[in-house]
């Protein structure tokens, strides 16, 4: 590969914290096993669910806390402290989040009330805001030459694919044979080991260091994303538009962005250049991220609901029966930068688009009964088309930001992830309750109101069904489970028809791969000469 060594060494004059020079593959490894650690526990929590509600008795609202303050909290401090960073060092708010997550990872496994564990996600949510864009933006200025970073992509990309494939199957082996406390326990022995290791490894970066950091803006940021994505969970829980809980948030937050926007345009020192997002690269980019996670967050939890509830998988063998999908995504990951590269990226999001958009609409073939090779076909499929439509656009988002911005550029990508997530599930969790409602509602035999309250969801129907008994309870479950697949058959292709406009909007972003000098070089303040000399001259050490 173009410039780079053959030892791979960032040379004598990367010196991080303790004076040695080290490997910035090294520097890799230690980054990816901190993004694994925040990968899982957004979703090991998941399997755990029916065991917290056994023990904590939490009621339906303080349920939905306990699942949703993680992505919350920390979907509306990803822009904060990834500018926080920018100024005040990347490694030392990468140290301090993993000593967050430590403390709120234990505080979480003893939790004895649903508040204690509500506050314990909270906490982590903090944690994981500091270290998503922390990783990242290191990366970022640790391979300056984009060839070797679009490599160092491809491995990271394919590390947050794992922790969040890997994640329902671990908590599903933890939680059968633990307790529930466990999903969160593992992270403790973990960080404490990472955070040493970290504190002596990773080389400290800023960036520019002009003016004042906005406090305010900063703060504007994160309720205006906190009340946007609230909002939009909201809504996709079932709630209706003008509804209170949702038209408040979701108002709220735009109003918040949109000032945050206005803001940041007229001040000489911005928090966020809003100016990146007039670039076709980077705005294409951000977009193309936000599509893909707004097809792929829903269309998972739809997939769960299938497995376990249509074809009666246990938690694990749910689980199981999602690794292809990961696997497939490891490989596209790690091929990436080779075929980014080739065809440029252009061809490969539009590519990565098209493959999944194929793979969706090739699980309509599913039914209600298992149909194990479609299945795992069409998850490679999908696996493969997404991550490799993800990581073009990440790498894409990040080599057109400036070096000096790494932190807000990494807060932006991670932001608009979140926003992708919360739209898939408030768009595709409408469309297939709009499908599924109705087949059930008017189930012959079966009383209105009974009825009415099937249609929320398969599994209520199936206890509705239970408490029936007779045939009017196998009328109903029968008719849910026609219905519950019915609707995902629509939801698929409305998802379809989403990813193909993606593959559409993808076609602004450039045709090749431009490894020459524009944002290759970051500045002096962030102590990284030009690709070419291998090196990090100057590489701060923390105050």
């Amino acid at each position: 590969m173009t410039g780079t060594t053959s030892a791979g060494i960032l040379g004598p004059a990367a010196v991080p914290r303790r004076g040695r020079p080290v490997s910035r593959w090294t520097v890799l490894i230690v980054l990816c096993v901190s993004l694994l650690l925040v990968a899982l526990d957004a979703t090991v929590l998941h399997v755990a669910v029916p065991a917290v509600s056994e023990d904590l008795r939490p009621s339906a609202i303080a349920l939905l806390w306990i699942v949703d303050a993680y992505p919350l909290v920390a979907a509306s401090l990803l822009i904060l402290f990834g500018t926080l960073g920018d100024r005040v060092g990347r490694r030392r708010i990468l140290l301090l989040g993993y000593g967050i997550f430590a403390v709120a990872s234990a505080v979480a496994a003893f939790a004895p009330t649903p508040e204690i564990l509500i506050g314990a996600r909270a906490l982590l949510g903090v944690g994981g805001a500091m270290i998503m864009p922390a990783t990242l933006s290191i990366l970022r200025q640790v391979f300056p030459d984009r060839r070797e970073r679009a490599v160092a992509i491809g491995v990271w990309s394919a590390v947050a694919a794992v922790g969040a494939a890997v994640g329902p199957v671990l908590g599903g082996f933890l939680v059968e044979n633990f307790w529930w406390g466990s999903v969160f326990l593992i992270n403790i022995p973990l960080m404490v080991v990472i955070l040493p290791i970290a504190r002596w490894l990773l080389p400290e970066s800023r960036g520019s260091q002009d003016g004042p950091w906005d406090v305010v803006g900063a703060l504007m940021a994160a309720f205006g994303v906190l009340g946007a994505i609230l909002g939009v969970k909201r809504l996709g829980g079932g709630a209706a538009v003008y509804e209170p809980s949702v038209l408040v948030p979701l108002l709220g937050g735009v109003l918040l962005l949109v000032l945050f926007v206005r803001r940041q345009n007229r001040r000489e020192h911005p928090l966020i250049d809003i100016g990146m997002f007039r670039r076709p690269a980077f705005g294409t980019s951000v977009g193309c991220i936000v599509l893909a996670l707004l097809a792929l967050v829903g269309l998972e939890l739809i997939a769960v609901q299938y497995l376990q509830l249509v074809l009666g998988l246990s938690p694990l063998e749910t689980g199981l029966r999602l690794l292809p999908l990961t696997f497939a995504a490891m490989g596209a990951g790690l091929l990436g930068s080779r075929v980014l590269s080739r065809f440029g990226p252009r061809a490969m999001v539009a590519g990565g688009f098209v493959i999944t958009a194929a793979a969706v609409l090739g699980l309509t073939h599913m039914g209600q009964h298992d149909r194990p090779w479609v299945l795992t076909t069409c998850f490679v499929l999908l696996g493969f088309g997404l991550e490799t439509t993800l990581f073009a656009a990440y790498e894409s988002m990040l080599s057109e930001a400036p070096a000096e911005q790494a932190g807000g550029a990494a807060a932006i990508g991670e932001t608009s992830y979140q926003l992708g997530a919360g739209l898939g599930i408030a768009l595709l969790g409408s469309v297939m309750n709009a499908a599924y409602a109705p087949g059930v509602a008017r189930t012959p035999g079966v009383p209105a109101d009974a009825g009415a309250a099937a249609g929320k969801s398969l599994g209520e129907a199936y206890e509705v069904s239970d408490r029936l008994g007779g045939t009017a309870g196998a009328s109903l479950r029968h008719a849910a489970r026609h219905a519950f697949v019915h609707g995902m058959h629509i939801t698929l292709v409305v998802s379809a028809a989403l990813l193909l406009l993606g593959a559409v909007a993808a076609l602004r972003l450039p045709r090749r791969m431009e490894c020459a000098a524009r944002h290759t070089t970051p500045s002096a303040s962030a102590g990284v000469p030009a690709p070419r000399e291998h090196v990090m001259a100057t590489v701060e050490a923390s105050r």
